[in-house]
């Protein structure tokens, strides 16, 4: 699996943009993040359209038109540095292809924040501009606002990315679900939004050579079968170098979700690390996309190569 590009770590005066590509967002939990990214000495800037409803589609934070507008604006603004997602939801998939993608190229790299819905967008980044993206908490996300863990973890990776090279718990809460240790590129993010983005033009192949990291939400344990069994049948898993399992918030109970995740993912003959930590909970950690790593499942630690940002 290719190595891609590292953006530029950030730096006090910063200016980030925060875009809403997906979801509604709560102008509250909003101002909440601004106020803690302005506290970490960063220049916050708010898109034109963030707080907006779409009119017949409640789901959609405003139209496609205006959402992709907002963040490719923000995107090749040169005097924005990182451009991180408000919230998840969904919608994601409906702006990736109104995106100029060589106009972002040619903005050249910076850092881009999100995940859930946002794993369209860490996809078409990786395969269209050859980006590292940090899979990490939206700024009105409430488990970024209200999770002193989740928001360190963030600043460190932004500010100082060296410092957050080991990722994950020295001692896991259960033993591997695969032993193992494997190398491999990360990649992945929300379950349903890979299996869903498969065979369109912005979400690569397949996940041969990877560290694969999968999570999501609301989610029952058959629906989680069926997105695994989707990825199995059309070889996209094929060549996977491990994987990890993070968040399965309100997917049933994990009880009679585990067993799903282990006759799904034991076969592949993979290290298979779960509850390592990202996603939908608390404490989110902050995971690199596109980083050669080590994956250690018994340990349950991943470690990057090199830092996640330059």
């Amino acid at each position: 699996m290719k190595e891609l590009v590292r953006p530029s770590r950030l730096a006090p005066g910063a200016r980030v943009a925060v875009v809403a590509p997906s979801g509604p967002v709560a102008e509250e939990r909003l101002q909440a993040g601004l106020d803690l990214l302005r506290g970490w000495d960063l220049d916050p800037v708010v898109a034109p359209h963030v707080l907006d409803r779409h009119g017949r589609l409640p789901h959609l934070a405003g139209t496609d038109a205006d959402r992709a507008a907002d963040l490719q604006r923000a995107w090749c603004d040169p005097r924005v540095d990182a451009v991180l997602c408000a919230r998840g939801g969904y919608g994601a998939q409906r702006v990736v292809d109104l995106l100029d993608w060589d106009a972002m190229r040619a903005a050249g790299p910076k850092v881009f924040v999100g995940f859930s819905d946002a794993t369209t967008l860490h996809e078409a980044f990786a395969v269209r501009l050859g980006l590292v993206t940090l899979y990490g908490p939206v700024a009105a996300g409430i488990d970024f606002i209200k999770n002193a863990r989740a928001q360190e973890h963030l600043r460190a990776t932004l500010f100082a990315p060296e410092t957050v090279r080991t990722l994950g718990a020295a001692r896991p809460v259960r033993p591997a679900l695969a032993s193992g240790r494997a190398r491999g590129v990360t990649l992945g993010g929300c379950l349903t939004l890979l299996a869903t983005g498969h065979g369109t033009p912005h979400t690569r192949s397949g996940a041969r050579g990877g560290l694969l990291l999968l999570e999501d939400v609301g989610e029952q344990p058959y629906a989680v079968d069926r997105a695994l069994t989707q990825l199995l049948r059309t070889g996209w898993l094929d060549g996977v170098h491990g994987v990890l399992l993070g968040s399965w918030d309100r997917c049933g109970s994990y009880e009679a979700l585990r067993p799903v995740l282990v006759d799904r993912l034991a076969g592949l003959g993979v290290p298979v690390v779960e509850e390592f930590g990202f996603g939908h909970c608390e404490g989110a950690l902050t995971m690199p996309l596109g980083v050669p790593a080590t994956l250690d499942a018994d340990e349950g630690t991943l470690t990057l190569d090199e830092p996640a940002l330059r």
